[in-house]
């Protein structure tokens, strides 16, 4: 596909997108895969006589390979680059999840969960680092809220794909179908990516496009030296402090919904459904809006922070879900709630390109990934122990209310004005 550039004397290509699409589906793909377990929870608590803190130590487990993975993968991503390293990480994670099959305690299906996340620790730095690759500054947010928003549509399909799935063949065969997904995205990806300068069929005026951004050093930078820069910890402190109540939402959504409005495995869909639909429109339209403020001349600080506080606002009234007794009501203050942070998130995804120079993205990616699932490891043994000693989610979703609106107060008081780290 092409446009006319005025003034040009060829056409300019837009294969900046047909790479974001290749992002979309495999972030589709890496939710697809890590969301089974979640729809499956009911069922096997009961084949398995599982407690809650039994499903908070799997969901630990994953979270703890996560955290480990995105301590190295990034730096491995900035190393051997995207091509391989994407590939690389997606051959681990579909070969993990696929081994859910055969897990039949809660050790095996923590050491299945274990290998998930070492594998689906590639998939964000891999894709930042892409759009750094692909896209101009003005065109990220835009481009990083169109792969995040995959993480919903994966949210969405698997409510829809795995309870005829399990009807038909069984829970196991969830795991092998949904495992299975990530080799045909391989394909594709194997063919199409490269570099914008290696890719053959961009045009000048694209390559002129995306290379439009000041020109910046190739030089490696040692990841000590990363968190060295306050930029790296705006970036961090943001993931540990918002990625858990995204985990929650995958993790413990569908329990929420079977315990509190008496739903099972086939009538849940459509609530989780409702809710993921909500937070894609938040994740286009979170990074649509700093986009375009920053677009009609505002500064990226300001169009940033505006944006993350639009989102962070859409999340308050998440706290009074526990007291509503409408379904209906429920799913739309949960997903106004799942739209807010998926805004949030593609705004503070950007921030690892606005701040950091394109060397350094993943690794910087990896660093707040890191910090993200590390909470996220705190938020499963919260969680695991307040459903077991309190018996209801109330405590849960006070946190998750007020949480955002902490995380960007610190965020401004660590970079009041986001200025892109100095680094030689």
């Amino acid at each position: 596909m092409a446009t006319s550039v005025p003034g040009a004397g060829e056409t300019m290509t837009r294969n900046r997108w047909t790479v974001c699409a290749l992002l979309f589906f495999a972030t589709t793909i890496n939710y697809i895969d890590r969301q089974v377990i979640g729809i499956l929870k009911p069922v096997l608590e009961t084949e398995f006589g599982w407690s809650e803190l039994d499903y908070a130590d799997i969901v630990f487990w994953f979270q703890a390979a996560y955290a480990i993975g995105l301590l190295t993968v990034g730096r491995l991503i900035d190393w051997v680059g995207v091509r391989w390293g994407y590939a690389i990480a997606v051959i681990v994670w579909s070969i993990a999840g696929m081994a859910h099959a055969g897990a039949r305690t809660v050790a095996g299906f923590a050491i299945a969960r274990f290998a998930l996340g070492l594998g689906e620790a590639g998939n964000f730095p891999a894709a930042v680092k892409a759009t750094g690759e692909w896209f101009p500054k003005k065109e990220r947010a835009f481009a990083t809220g169109i792969f995040n928003a995959g993480s919903n549509v994966g949210a969405i399909i698997t409510p829809l794909a795995v309870p005829p799935i399990v009807m038909a063949w069984g829970w196991e065969a969830a795991f092998l179908i949904t495992g299975s997904l990530g080799f045909v995205w391989l394909i594709a990806w194997l063919l199409v990516y490269r570099t914008p300068e290696e890719h053959p069929k961009v045009s000048a005026s694209e390559l002129a496009h995306i290379r439009s951004d000041p020109a910046e050093s190739t030089a490696k930078i040692p990841w000590l030296t990363l968190l060295r820069y306050r930029q790296t910890w705006v970036f961090a402190v943001a993931k540990l402090m918002t990625d858990p109540i995204w985990w929650f939402f995958l993790f413990w959504l569908p329990d929420f919904f079977a315990k509190t409005y008496d739903l099972n495995l086939v009538t849940f869909g459509p609530p989780l459904i409702a809710v993921y639909l909500l937070a894609d429109v938040g994740s286009v339209g979170g990074g649509w809006l700093s986009s375009r403020l920053i677009a009609r001349g505002w500064t990226v600080n300001a169009g940033r922070k505006t944006a993350m506080l639009v989102c962070a606002l859409c999340v308050v009234p998440v706290s009074l879900a526990i007291y509503v007794d409408n379904l209906i009501f429920a799913v739309a203050i949960i997903g106004l709630a799942a739209a807010g942070h998926q805004g949030w998130s593609a705004n503070v995804f950007t921030l690892a390109s606005d701040l950091m120079p394109r060397r350094a993205t993943a690794s910087v990616v990896g660093i707040g990934g890191m910090a993200g699932a590390i909470g996220g490891m705190l938020m499963a043994k919260y969680v695991g122990g307040v459903l077991e000693e309190v018996g209801n989610y109330t405590p849960i979703f006070v946190l998750i209310g007020s949480i955002y609106l902490i995380a960007l107060l610190i965020v401004h008081l660590i970079s009041p004005r986001l200025e892109p780290a100095d680094i030689g």
